[in-house]
C-alpha cells in the first residue's frame, strides 16, 4: 500500500483508518514515498513489497505491487516464481540478497537475521542500499498489517 495508495482510492470494509489516524497514515505514506525514491532501484523495491506481502498474506498490497512490477515491464514468468526465487533462474543474486533479506527481517523466527544473510546483502548492498531495503521491509510490514487486518477493498 504505498505510491498508489492515496486514500481517496481506497474502500474499507472495517475502518477507515486514513481519515481515523490522518497523521499517521500520512507519515507511513512519506516513508513509503522516500524508500520509492531512494538509492535503490524501484523494480526491486517493488520486489521486496510484493515478496513480504505474499508471506503475510496481504492481498491488497499483492494486488497493488504484482500490478506495479506488471506496467513497469517486468516478466510475468518472474512475477509468477517470486514465491519460488530461490529455485527460480528469474531472479539474479542480487535480488537474491534482498529477497532472502526482506524474508529473514519479516519472518525473524528467534532474533536477528543470520550473519551469513547479512554478508550474503554486503556482497550486494552498499550502506545505503542495505539501510533502505531494511527501511522498506519494515514499512511494507506496517502496510501489511493495515491491510490485512482492516481490510480495505481491491481496487
Amino acid at each position: 500500500m504505498v505510491a498508489a495508495a492515496a486514500e481517496s482510492h481506497m474502500d474499507f470494509h472495517r475502518v477507515e483508518y486514513p481519515k481515523l489516524v490522518p497523521a499517521a497514515f500520512k507519515a507511513l505514506y512519506t516513508a513509503s514515498t522516500a524508500v520509492h525514491e531512494g538509492v535503490l532501484e524501484p523494480a526491486l523495491v517493488e520486489l521486496v513489497f510484493l515478496r513480504v506481502s505474499q508471506l503475510n498474506g496481504c492481498a491488497y498490497c499483492m494486488d497493488m505491487h504484482g500490478t506495479a512490477l506488471r506496467k513497469a515491464g517486468i516478466e510475468p514468468r518472474k512475477l509468477d516464481t517470486l514465491a519460488g526465487w530461490r529455485d527460480s533462474r528469474f531472479f539474479d543474486a542480487r535480488e537474491r540478497a534482498a529477497l532472502a533479506w526482506a524474508e529473514a527481517l519479516t519472518t525473524l523466527p528467534s532474533g536477528a537475521p543470520a550473519d551469513a544473510t547479512y554478508e550474503a546483502l554486503k556482497a550486494h548492498f552498499d550502506d545505503a542500499g542495505i539501510a533502505t531495503l531494511t527501511m522498506a521491509a519494515a514499512l511494507i510490514q506496517a502496510w501489511n498489517r493495515l491491510g490485512v487486518g482492516l481490510q480495505p477493498e481491491l481496487p
